[in-house]
């Protein structure tokens, strides 16, 4: 793959998270650079040099994809630097949140006590979305052992490299 279409593609990573979850595009790009980058870990000055972005544009997007626990941080002995790669748990770790769904639930079941007898219009909304939480935190950890199981398949048939971190 030349250099030019692994950027495009970091590019077009870019704007899948601007549109799909109102992004900047920047946290996309380092996204997809950090799924087809090789070595798998870079540092800031890395990725913004391939990215041909500002360090800072490059430092505020690691903190927003560390927030959302896409990936880590290491920093190898005598480094004065991190490097930042992909969590290799990451597929597991956005289906195994409960505690995400609950949480939601119990902020939309809290806005139905505030709305107390509102007419039933307006308080559909968050029937709704307390219903759709619960949904969510029941399901999940179904979803969750589901992928494990699958992804294990994969791995036994040799579609997926091995268990890249124990636990993951």
């Amino acid at each position: 793959m030349a250099f030019d279409d692994e950027v495009a593609f970091a590019d077009e990573v870019g704007g899948h998270f601007a549109r799909q979850n109102s992004l900047p595009p920047m946290t996309g790009r380092v996204a997809g650079w950090l799924l087809i980058c090789d070595p798998p870990q870079q540092t800031i000055a890395e990725l913004s040099e391939a990215l041909r972005a500002s360090r800072s544009a490059v430092s505020g997007a690691v903190s927003v994809l560390e927030e959302w626990s896409w990936i880590q941080r290491s920093r190898a002995a005598g480094e004065r630097v991190d490097r930042v790669s992909v969590h290799p748990a990451i597929w597991l770790r956005m289906v195994d949140k409960p505690a995400e769904y609950t949480s939601l639930g119990a902020l939309a079941r809290r806005g139905l006590a505030v709305l107390g007898d509102a007419p039933p219009a307006r308080r559909a909304r968050l029937l709704e979305t307390a219903a759709f939480a619960g949904f969510l935190a029941e399901r999940m950890p179904a979803l969750a052992a589901e992928w494990r199981a699958h992804r294990d398949a994969l791995r036994a048939s040799g579609e997926l490299p091995g268990d890249p971190e124990p636990g993951s």
